[in-house]
């Protein structure tokens, strides 16, 4: 997660993005909660603010950016300072591993879908939670957002993009979920969850390690 230097020096600003686009920001939580599993020892790789690590009830977050995990550690989370292709945890520690967005900022995607499946233990469970750029209100939006701080260094993908990533990774069994149809600058109300994905601009993917 080198793609850190607009969360370090923007914090304060991407938090507060989640109180101005509420409906938007609670549409994703419900997507992502429809699939995150109740129990167990969780982590949120790429935690950010906790905005979702804390109502989800994941304990544990690691980011690359300290102004992020301090707002995270005020919530509650244990933050732990690190990137994704080289987590600081032992083999099968979690229970389920959740990435919200953090797909995009990733140097090394394949590198840390292969941590993410050290660290958890068998038959554990990854939740990816994305901007489908596959999408019509997802590719709207994604390039509407371009050039702005926060995507300048990202990069995108489709559904099928992320499928490829975690079957070659070993992942199987998905279950997808979507939500925000209609781009999401325009959204002002929270959206339904529906399964599958093609239509949503935000994904949410569950994945079995093997």
């Amino acid at each position: 997660m080198a793609k850190s230097a607009p969360f370090e020096a923007h914090s304060e600003r991407y938090d507060e993005w989640y109180v101005r686009h509420q409906a938007v920001y609670l549409s994703e939580l419900l997507a992502v909660r429809a699939l995150l599993p109740w129990k167990g020892q969780g982590l949120e790789v790429g935690v950010g603010t906790g905005r979702f690590a804390v109502p989800l009830g994941v304990k544990t977050g690691i980011d690359p950016a300290q102004p992020m995990l301090d707002l995270a550690e005020a919530r509650g989370v244990e933050v732990v300072k690190g990137i994704a292709e080289t987590l600081p945890f032992e083999d099968s520690s979690f229970d389920n591993v959740l990435i919200v967005i953090v797909l995009s900022f990733l140097d090394d995607t394949t590198a840390a879908l292969a941590e993410i499946r050290r660290v958890l233990k068998p038959n554990g469970v990854l939740i990816i939670g994305f901007l489908d750029y596959g999408s019509k209100s997802g590719r709207s939006f994604l390039d509407r957002h371009a050039h702005k701080v926060f995507f300048r260094e990202a990069n995108f993908f489709s559904s099928a993009d992320v499928e490829h990533l975690l079957t070659d990774a070993g992942f199987h069994d998905l279950c997808w979920v979507q939500t925000l149809f209609d781009p999401p600058y325009e959204v002002s109300e929270i959206e339904p969850v529906r399964a599958g994905h093609g239509n949503g601009a935000f994904v949410v993917v569950k994945a079995i390690s093997g």
